[in-house]
């Protein structure tokens, strides 16, 4: 059995691979929107703040349709759901390329596209993740979870870098309107999936539908556990909002600093999904998410730890922006793309226990409650780091929070011995 990703998924199904080649272009071309737009803003406002409203205005209108959109795709045909929600979101993403061309846009214009955006990708991803299952047999599930993976980390390192790119070259016209042309991969791999109507009983949108999936979600404890094991990890262990601060005045070198630490999480994303041959393979789901959320806590305190060392060396030769410490930030990008790696093998037992566990006629909804998770973690994240920062310092979020998120994890999943053995060979959620 090889190391190297388990390629099957896309021989096994000709619709997941062309379904997954369209997302991941399109999620560049979505990437490349993100960044365009917090420049764009930035350039007409000058503000920073004004550049951190956009993701509070899209938090939640992004819940909210993701929500929405889980009862959407448990009602109706998930591949007419997930073409509404990509016209929705090329439509927005077109006209903002219209405007800019036109020179007729404004900063509230930029923040309600933004929103509807984020909206329809919401929709949009609550319900393609829902289709994987219909595509592949349960076996297939873990090396999808991987190949997505491997999408997500070039996701995260080519869009950014690319936005950068094109808008310094081209200007923000042209960078949306290659966005616009990325999407149209989209459409091509759900134009082709076939009808995909839920299975079992169909309950109509609204609070009934909300209900029901809160209901199972009660009962599922498996389900429920790795909800509240993401939740930790991303509140304790999410340091991203100190990687500008981290330039100027541990580790030296200003923005560049930043932007490598930054795709070093990505990195370690791309890598472990690279080679997850063996490790898809894995059968004792439960016990490997809780181990890949140790690591990761593991990673975020070894990051703490270099941290640590760059404080302490400021009392001699500390690093400037023009200065930067190379070993320390090597020693930084090594923690951080091991915190990636371990995030990506949770991620992937995570998605794989997702999909083969829950029924098929709850698949959307709870997708659309895995959503507040995955929108909500990072900002309480962010809301720790930053004002544990102010208080103490820089260091101390990340030492501590990897060492909270070791021991919680240990603590949970003692309490819980039907999560630790959990069989993907006979799934229950």
């Amino acid at each position: 059995m090889s190391h190297l990703i388990d390629l099957s998924p896309f021989r096994q199904s000709p619709a997941f691979a062309r379904m997954w080649i369209g997302s991941t272009l399109s999620g560049i071309g979505g990437q490349l929107t993100v960044v365009t737009v917090m420049l764009h803003v930035f350039a007409l406002t000058h503000s920073t703040f004004a550049v951190s409203m956009i993701a509070v205005a899209g938090l939640v209108p992004m819940i909210l349709a993701g929500l929405y959109g889980g009862m959407l795709a448990d009602a109706f045909d998930r591949r007419r759901v997930a073409l509404i929600a990509a016209v929705v979101t090329f439509a927005a993403t077109a006209l903002l390329a219209t405007l800019t061309w036109t020179h007729a846009e404004t900063i509230w214009w930029l923040y309600a596209l933004s929103m509807i955006i984020a909206a329809a990708n919401s929709v949009g991803m609550a319900t393609r993740t829902a289709i994987v299952p219909r595509l592949l047999p349960r076996e297939m599930l873990a090396p999808a979870s991987a190949l997505n993976g491997v999408a997500f980390g070039m996701t995260v390192m080519a869009g950014p870098a690319l936005a950068g790119l094109l808008v310094a070259l081209t200007g923000y016209g042209w960078t949306y309107t290659i966005d616009v042309i990325l999407m149209l991969s989209m459409f091509l791999g759900l134009w082709t999936l076939p009808a995909l109507k839920p299975e079992g009983e169909i309950v109509r949108p609204g609070l009934a539908s909300l209900v029901d999936g809160w209901r199972f979600l009660r009962r599922a404890g498996n389900i429920r556990m790795q909800y509240v094991l993401d939740i930790c990890a991303m509140t304790f262990g999410q340091p991203l909002a100190l990687f500008p601060a981290l330039g100027t005045v541990i580790l030296g070198g200003g923005a560049v600093t930043t932007g490598l630490l930054t795709a070093a999480v990505a990195v370690g994303t791309f890598l472990c999904s690279l080679f997850s041959g063996r490790m898809v393979h894995y059968r004792w789901h439960g016990r490997g998410i809780a181990r890949a959320v140790q690591a990761y806590g593991a990673s975020i305190a070894v990051f703490g730890v270099v941290l640590v060392c760059g404080a302490l060396r400021q009392g001699g030769s500390a690093a400037t922006a023009s200065s930067p410490d190379v070993v320390l930030i090597v020693l930084a990008c090594i923690a951080l793309a091991l915190s990636g790696a371990s995030d990506n093998v949770s991620s992937i037992y995570r998605n794989t226990m997702m999909q083969a566990a829950v029924p098929d006629a709850m698949r959307g909804r709870l997708q659309g409650v895995f959503i507040i998770v995955v929108a909500g973690g990072p900002r309480l994240g962010a809301l720790y780091a930053g004002a544990l920062a102010s208080l103490t310092a820089l260091w101390f979020p990340p030492l501590l929070g990897g060492l909270l998120v070791i021991a919680l994890v240990a603590v949970l999943v003692r309490l819980t011995p039907r999560f630790r053995a959990y069989d993907a060979l006979d799934p229950q959620p």
